[in-house]
């Protein structure tokens, strides 16, 4: 009796103490999880049981294979490309290989304010004949917000085709109530994975990042922008953020397209259809050459992610990265140290203060260990700084939803355009200049103590 009133009062202790065993085996058993996220887990497990089990519970999960197989699969995974590109670049291709080819001869204007991408997206919207198809992860329930559904809600009634996706934690806020009219109009909407759901029947921690706006199936429009006030508008607004987005035209357009309906299938639980009176897209007289890399627990292993990686290595002349958050894990850390004492020259741009205050003082450890190694740091000063860019030397350059931290690479659906363009690659340059030449340069030493507690951040860096 003894026994069993012992074991009635020290339950939740049992139980938590069994459920940390169970997810050591889990996470041990997940080889593909990189031992720094090992770890981070186990210390939260073990040190704050009550807090670390059920945080593994909901968030813990990375590709999560009973959910990708009822996902339609993004790419043909015999296709190979790696021909198309000169030999410095086939090294990189060949990781991307089995995923979108390169395609030629695609049409590229750069978007590169908030009041062009809002122009822009509104001036297309209106030009659609037939299909309107977007992805965000945050649609403001602001000036901004509102426009782009009224303008929406217009072309429903006009007949376009128009659906709308969003990811349920990024636009949390939304409700049936705000989308009201557009769906009462006859236009379409869902939310991609579920914040609440049964235990074991799904991960809130893997989010649908990507941005992408697709007009009759022959123009799109990516990058970091949401769509919210502070990232695009009509006018000029004093919060708003340094931001980046680009308009495509041509063959890329039907891969975007792929993307898209995958996504749209797997949360509206329908597939979209391809009416025959829709344009197939052609070629256009441009020479820019793009290729769509989307990561996440969709896509077979980490394609953005080692690409990146290969990219860094093989870097001769610079990397430039331009990023709101900066986490990299300790591989992205290594190439970017050793690329600086190559005398590559490593430019990083980031934000002097983001709107996450936590990953600000997190990065800090990773940007000094980078600085000390002879590369640069920008940090933007007059504004948050959103936009996600990387050029490698003057041969590749990279755009998309994605940041420089394990969450966009190991975690998050996101998609990325990889850009081979004597057009557009000096375009990106001069943006980057731009921004730079509003940043300060160099991060200074800090105390003993402040080392510390970035030390401790920095373990659990993973887990954000």
């Amino acid at each position: 009796m003894v026994h069993i009133h012992w074991i009635l009062a020290n339950f939740l202790t049992i139980l938590g103490f069994v459920l940390a065993l169970l997810f050591l085996v889990q996470i041990l058993r997940e080889q593909r999880r990189s031992p720094s996220s090992v770890m981070a887990w186990l210390l939260a497990i073990f040190l704050v049981p009550y807090i670390g089990v059920p945080l593994y519970i909901i968030f813990g999960g990375r590709k999560m294979q009973r959910m990708t197989e009822k996902k339609p699969s993004l790419f043909n995974r015999s296709q190979d490309i790696s021909g198309a590109y000169d030999d410095q670049q086939k090294q990189v291709s060949r990781l991307v290989s089995s995923g979108f080819p390169r395609r030629e001869r695609n049409h590229f204007t750069m978007l590169p304010t908030g009041e062009d991408a809002f122009r822009t997206l509104i001036q297309e919207i209106e030009r659609a004949q037939q299909s309107i198809y977007i992805t965000t992860f945050i649609l403001g329930k602001d000036v901004t917000g509102q426009a782009i559904l009224n303008a929406l809600i217009r072309k429903v009634k006009d007949g376009v085709e128009v659906c709308l996706l969003l990811d349920a934690l990024g636009s949390w806020n939304i409700s049936g109530r705000f989308l009201a009219a557009f769906q009462e109009a006859g236009g379409k909407y869902a939310f991609f994975m579920p914040i609440i759901h049964l235990p074991f029947r799904g991960r809130a921690n893997l989010r649908n990042h990507r941005k992408i706006v697709l007009i009759d199936r022959t123009i799109a429009i990516v990058g970091g922008m949401n769509l919210a006030q502070e990232y695009m508008g009509a006018v000029n607004h004093a919060q708003r953020w340094y931001d980046l987005s680009i308009m495509v035209q041509g063959p890329i357009v039907s891969d975007l397209d792929t993307v898209f309906r995958s996504d749209w299938t797997f949360a509206a639980k329908e597939a979209l259809s391809v009416p025959p009176e829709q344009p197939i897209v052609t070629e256009c007289d441009d020479s820019v050459a793009l290729q769509v890399v989307p990561s996440g627990p969709d896509v077979a292993g980490d394609p953005l992610y080692d690409t990146i990686v290969t990219s860094l290595f093989s870097a001769q002349q610079r990397i430039w990265i331009v990023t709101p958050y900066f986490i990299p894990d300790d591989v992205l850390v290594k190439a970017l140290c050793i690329a600086a004492r190559r005398h590559v020259d490593v430019s990083i741009v980031i934000p002097l203060v983001s709107n996450h205050r936590l990953a600000d003082i997190i990065r800090q450890s990773y940007v000094r260990q980078i600085q000390e190694a002879g590369a640069k740091i920008f940090q933007l000063t007059p504004g948050m700084m959103h936009g996600k860019v990387i050029l490698i030397d003057d041969s590749l350059g990279i755009i998309g939803s994605m940041n420089m931290d394990m969450r966009s690479f190991f975690l998050d659906y996101e998609i990325a355009l990889f850009i081979d363009s004597k057009q557009a690659i000096p375009l990106l340059d001069r943006w980057i200049r731009d921004v730079m030449a509003h940043c300060t340069i160099g991060v200074g030493k800090v105390s003993g103590i402040v080392e510390f507690f970035e030390g401790i951040g920095r373990l659990f860096a993973p887990l954000l």
